[in-house]
């Protein structure tokens, strides 16, 4: 791993950290206003802007008021100039009072390298299993 590459990989962790630790700080200057995303899990719409996640982080959306970890299996990065798309399966595990419960789903960011560094522009997260399917029949 270049060096590069390691800035963008210890960005991603800290933006993450922020996330599940609610942080707001540190996930306002690691995200752009004008993020863009899609939550499969919360609406099947596109999300745009901030304010949805400040009150999300602010209101411990994660269950993450516990202890937590997460894991990041098949991490990738595509680097192309000021912009990298990182890719992986996200798996947040988190302590409860019945036990450990994990969460997972498939991930996508994009970043861009602006004056203020590296921040997110758009994220896009899927199932992480297979989704059913129903084929088109022609003539229906």
């Amino acid at each position: 791993m270049n060096e590069q590459e390691k800035e963008i990989w210890d960005f991603l962790h800290r933006h993450l950290q922020s996330v599940f630790a609610r942080d707001v700080e540190t996930y306002r200057a690691t995200t752009s206003e004008a993020l863009s995303l899609y939550e499969w899990f919360v609406t099947p719409h596109r999300q745009d802007g901030l304010d949805f996640h400040f009150f999300m982080i602010e209101n411990g959306w994660a269950g993450t008021d516990a202890e937590f970890r997460y894991d990041l299996w098949e991490p990738r990065l595509q680097l192309y100039g000021e912009t990298a798309v990182v890719s992986y399966t996200f798996m947040l595990s988190i302590v409860t009072e019945s036990g450990i419960v994990h969460r997972q789903h498939n991930e996508s960011r994009v970043l861009i390298k602006g004056e203020n560094g590296w921040q997110i522009v758009h994220v896009h997260k899927s199932p992480s299993w297979q989704a059913p399917y129903a084929a088109v029949v022609s003539g229906q």
